[in-house]
């Protein structure tokens, strides 16, 4: 049992707890950037069905979202090192946080190529093959047509995955990594007031959620300020939109966490 509850702890930790958001933040940034590198790795053969890769992109990501990501941490942190023992590489000494990031990042860009495939698929395929009647080539029609309304698709799903992903990353404490949840750890061993540092810990992580949901909201809009701006064009808009991101949700299934069909 701990100690009896005393609020002004929970505002006392809160300098303590901030203290290790930098650590936080660079995970999610670091596992972001790996995570689109590898989505557009692996969304390609699947949206041109390269033979070979195809299937090996559908094994990566069946393992990725089918597995917990406390289990992938595990394995890239205990078990990479030694199978990269075996071609002479030795990674002993490597810093916990490139396995946080590697793991994070891999396990992100599952999920973002899933995004990715869904979103230009949701695109109406008449549309490209007007493109190509008056035309286009195939990289303009891509750019011109299918990515901005891909991205229109995306950005809120792409929004879940980061949110999803920062709250993730209270899980890398459990190698070590001494980010905010394994901050409030140690400060509720030292002091025996867990609640009071559950609670700091949740307002922050909150706060954090809360402000990363306004930023992309607002990249959301920025991105979609020069579609159609009559009303009746909006309308319409909104209506392809949401059959758009209702397919997508269709396609990459039931959420975040599914195995893959």
């Amino acid at each position: 049992m701990g100690a009896p509850f005393d609020y002004t702890y929970i505002f006392g930790y809160f300098p303590k707890l901030l203290s290790t958001l930098g650590i936080t933040l660079l995970i999610v940034a670091g596992s972001l950037l790996a995570g689109i590198v590898v989505s557009f790795l692996i969304a390609l053969p699947r949206l041109y069905r390269i033979p070979v890769l195809n299937g090996l992109a559908r094994v990566y990501v069946s393992f990725f979202r089918g597995t917990p990501i406390l289990i992938q941490l595990f394995l890239f942190y205990y078990g990479l090192p030694e199978m990269l023992k075996l071609v002479h590489i030795d990674m002993s000494k490597a810093p916990v946080l490139v396995f946080v990031i590697l793991t994070y990042g891999l396990h992100t860009g599952a999920f973002m190529s899933e995004t990715i495939r869904a979103s230009v698929t949701a695109v109406d395929r008449g549309q490209v093959e007007a493109a190509y009647a008056v035309g286009m080539k195939g990289y303009q029609a891509f750019s011109r047509i299918v990515l901005p309304q891909a991205l229109a698709i995306a950005v809120p799903v792409f929004s879940n995955l980061v949110i999803a992903l920062l709250k993730d990353t209270s899980l890398a404490f459990t190698l070590g990594v001494m980010e905010m949840t394994g901050k409030a750890e140690t400060l509720g061993a030292l002091t025996q007031h867990f609640v009071e540092a559950y609670i700091s810990l949740a307002l922050i992580y909150l706060a954090v959620s809360l402000t990363l949901e306004k930023l992309l909201r607002i990249a959301e809009r920025r991105l979609l300020r020069h579609e159609l701006p009559d009303p009746a064009g909006q309308r319409r808009f909104r209506l392809q939109r949401k059959r758009g991101y209702r397919r997508l949700i269709a396609d990459i299934g039931s959420g975040k966490g599914g195995a893959e069909a």
